[in-house]
């Protein structure tokens, strides 16, 4: 049961698609290095970006916690 919380509460903290990719390119980072600081493919992040599709179960949490790193790097926290 805490798996399905955990993954509603993930899914409630990632961003829009649209501003997943501010964040990312605020932060000057590429989408194949979040690719590989995730362990997928590049064009992974460009549909996540564009919002053909949501990063799976495994790659959500990882994928929101790249974002607000990178969100807090531009903010100099």
């Amino acid at each position: 049961m805490m798996d399905v919380i955990d993954e509603a509460r993930a899914r409630r903290s990632l961003p829009a698609p649209a501003l997943a990719k501010a964040i990312r390119e605020a932060a000057g980072v590429s989408q194949s290095a979040v690719a590989r600081t995730l362990g997928v493919n590049r064009m992974t992040i460009s549909r996540w970006e564009a919002g053909f599709c949501r990063p799976s179960p495994e790659h959500l949490n990882a994928y929101s916690d790249v974002l607000r790193a990178l969100e807090a790097e531009t903010r100099g926290d």
